[in-house]
């Protein structure tokens, strides 16, 4: 939290909220107190800034608001892509893809207006609530707090990311997750968007044009978690690897079996000692799968599914490092079969026996 709170003193000083006096350190320091205590309904804030169509700055905060359910193209970085997408717009986006077997974000003219629409909807606006999708669910991998901004506009309250897939500025985007909150609320101002032909859905507009492969992915990985949440519903040994808590949750199963949901984040298999692959926590750090049979990790499919959604099933135990003492959670993986795997469009899994059999 000190840490935190050193990036807060500057942000404090340095950003004037639109339409508002600068923030002092208490009034941040209790900001920051707010979205760093779990909850759903978290508070209101003042906005400070609009990055692009899904990112926004709110008061004196150490880190942007990633909001959740939608995703935005990117907004222009360097003039080289700008130059590109006016000289051969077809070219640019073959570029970008590349040799990806998965869709990529690219920098788009219709980023740039996402941008824009943000800007003019957050217009004159005091202040925005924000609220959670799940209490435990904070910050995702790069820092950012996660959050829906819902702002009374014209007598009603509105969450701005609904309103941003209605626009067509952004598709629904449940790509880690459905939302529990609004998702009713999400497809129809997809469908909505899609119907009358706005933004990404109108015909000649320059903006990616992989959606529907897009879709497919998302809507895969979305059900995938959704299927984890309802199985571990009121089940404690069901743990998101993702929450904030989920490292004392893993703590208090010690010796007793989990289920973790993850992402893959690396893979690793050295000359000396296990193979070691991680579920994604952050960006320097990971919860580390240990694999002593390399032939059981590569039967498992993850180097296929890196970056994708898995659910883990194990004991947890401690593994302490003889040099400096320190000891950290680990789950030894004896048999592919403790791994399952996400559907994923265009990946095919390896078939392997339950768990309880041998591999």
């Amino acid at each position: 939290m000190n840490r935190l709170l050193v990036f807060l003193v500057a942000a404090a000083v340095a950003c004037t909220p639109v339409g508002g006096k600068r923030y002092s350190r208490k009034e941040a320091q209790k900001s920051l107190t707010k979205l760093e205590k779990p909850g759903v309904e978290v508070g209101e804030f003042r906005l400070t800034r609009v990055v692009d169509g899904d990112t926004v700055w709110v008061d004196g905060l150490d880190a942007s608001l990633r909001l959740l359910g939608i995703d935005a193209e990117e907004t222009f970085k360097n003039e080289g892509d700008r130059r590109a997408v006016e000289t051969d717009w077809n070219g640019y986006l073959k570029a970008k893809r590349g040799t990806s077997k998965r869709p990529v974000k690219i920098a788009s003219p219709l980023g740039e207006q996402a941008k824009l629409w943000g800007k003019a909807w957050f217009e004159g606006l005091e202040k925005v609530r924000i609220e959670r999708d799940h209490p435990a669910e904070i910050r995702d991998v790069y820092g950012r707090y996660l959050a829906y901004v819902v702002a009374n506009k014209g007598g009603k309250q509105l969450c701005y990311n609904v309103e941003l897939v209605r626009s067509g500025m952004s598709p629904y985007f449940p790509k880690y997750g459905n939302s529990r909150r609004y998702h009713a609320e999400f497809i129809a101002a997809q469908e909505e968007a899609k119907q009358a032909q706005r933004g990404i859905w109108a015909p000649g507009t320059m903006h990616a044009p992989d959606y529907p492969e897009r879709e497919a992915w998302w809507s895969a990985r979305g059900n995938f978690v959704d299927e984890f949440r309802k199985e571990g519903e009121g089940k404690a040994n069901y743990i998101d690897i993702s929450h904030w808590d989920s490292l004392k949750n893993i703590e208090d199963h010690l010796g007793k079996e989990v289920k973790i949901l993850g992402t893959i984040s690396d893979i690793s298999t050295g000359t000396k000692g296990p193979a070691r692959a991680e579920l994604a926590r952050s960006r320097t750090s990971g919860f580390p799968l240990i694999f002593f049979d390399r032939d059981v990790l590569g039967t498992s499919g993850l180097y296929e599914w890196k970056g994708e959604y898995v659910v883990v099933t194990g004991t947890p135990t401690f593994y302490t490092n003889k040099k400096t003492g320190k000891k950290s959670l680990q789950l030894q993986i004896e048999r592919a079969s403790q791994i399952k795997l996400s559907p994923i469009p265009g990946l095919i899994a390896p078939t392997v026996p339950t768990v309880g059999n041998n591999p």
